[in-house]
């Protein structure tokens, strides 16, 4: 979302889906990686009055920012979408019309607790003491206007037989359970559009609407693979499309989009991998705790490959991670300066010494063909359940025990 610069919080979802990128190519598969900028909504107007920009400029100088960021860190994304393209207008009005004329979209009157920063409504009793927002402990507003609502609540049941049809179609465990216990405690409509603003996609059957940022920010997804555009690429990507988010985004992304799909007349993803907070002295990133770190901060030191490898390797995927600089320190000196480092260095003078220059084939009868085998087989299975942590300690058992063979021999 562009009313900041990124930070490291927002860089670990990205270093991950790259990873995962990275890994399927790797086996041959074929890959469609897409990142972006999300630009609309109230939170981005507010903003960019705050910086004295228009948000047009706003937008394009933050869009600017990730790019920036996403090179400097190696992100492989074959596609960068940003919201305020025109292929995503014409996708949000075919697939939202869909939705209307379907049945599933009609209008109202609405008053709510409103948070800016979430760009969501609460209801009482999910506020913190004081009115405050669960997730960024700031006060809420009440806002009223006339909005097209989505009958979110007509899609109950359809939800919980997907969640039973689909158990991997929410991951890790716990939050495929949080988002159950969404739909269980029970659904209301919800607003799609806004009168009170005019920074958005217009509504195509009403344009004194522009639609709510959330539901404009969710197709980013079905505008990439091709819907309303090119229905053979979409027919490809869209049954075997996944996505990676953080958990305050959950309810968006877990019931909320996939109805939305329903209603419109496509699948919902066919898996959405959920991911806690990257902390930092345990506390969530922002910019009134002023506690944010940028990559840019930390690449100078450590290089992108050790940037990444440590928000892989020390933060497991699904719980909240904390962040330290010693903790970078840390894992870069033990697993990449000296065990990697060790054995690229061994392996090298021994090759040189005593091959030719030239590394021979690997031996079947080696006793590290067992070590390779197993750790090849772990590897795979924890990148196919998104756990990119276990998957780099299985491979680092390799770089281990070779040390230890080559220190025996």
């Amino acid at each position: 979302y562009v009313n900041d610069a990124p930070h490291i919080g927002t860089a670990y979802t990205t270093v991950t889906a790259d990873a995962l990128a990275r890994w399927h190519r790797l086996l041959g598969d074929e890959v469609l990686f897409l990142t972006g900028t999300d630009e609309h909504g109230l939170k981005m107007q507010r903003a960019a009055e705050a910086n004295g920009l228009t948000p047009r400029e706003q937008a394009d100088r933050y869009s600017r920012r990730f790019v920036e960021t996403w090179r400097s860190l190696d992100i492989s994304n074959d596609d960068f979408i940003r919201t305020t393209e025109p292929r995503h207008y014409e996708t949000v009005s075919k697939l939202m019309q869909a939705a209307y004329d379907n049945g599933w979209i009609t209008l109202g009157t609405y008053e709510g607790l409103y948070c800016v920063s979430c760009e969501a409504y609460y209801t009482e009793a999910e506020l913190l003491d004081g009115a405050l927002c669960p997730i960024h402990r700031r006060p809420v507003e009440t806002l009223t206007e006339d909005n097209y609502f989505f009958r979110l609540s007509a899609f109950e049941e359809r939800l919980l037989e997907w969640f039973d049809s689909r158990p991997d179609a929410v991951i890790p465990e716990s939050k495929r359970n949080e988002a159950i216990g969404l739909v269980k405690g029970g659904l209301r409509d919800v607003s799609v559009s806004r009168t009170s603003i005019s920074w958005g996609v217009p509504v195509p059957w009403d344009p004194a609407h522009v639609f709510y940022v959330w539901y404009d920010a969710l197709i980013n997804y079905a505008t990439a693979a091709g819907y309303g555009r090119d229905p053979e690429r979409f027919a490809a990507w869209w049954p075997v499309v996944h996505h990676l988010i953080g958990k305050d985004i959950l309810r968006f992304h877990c019931v909320y989009w996939p109805a939305l799909c329903m209603a419109a007349g496509i699948d919902p993803p066919r898996q959405v991998a959920v991911h806690g907070f990257l902390l930092v002295g345990g506390e969530k990133m922002s910019k009134t705790a002023l506690n944010q770190i940028a990559p840019a901060d930390l690449l100078p030191t450590f290089g992108s490959d050790g940037f990444r490898y440590h928000l892989l390797r020390d933060q497991p995927f699904g719980p909240d991670g904390d962040f330290s600089y010693e903790g970078m320190v840390a894992r870069y000196n033990a697993d990449l300066a000296n065990n990697l480092g060790n054995l690229l260095s061994r392996v090298a003078t021994v090759v040189g010494r005593k091959c030719g220059g030239i590394g021979p084939a690997p031996d079947p009868a080696s006793p590290l063909a067992g070590v390779v085998a197993e750790a090849s087989r772990a590897a795979a299975a924890a990148w196919e359940r998104v756990a990119p942590s276990e998957a780099l300690d299985a491979t680092w058992r390799i770089v281990r025990e070779t040390n230890a063979a080559l220190e025996a021999a």
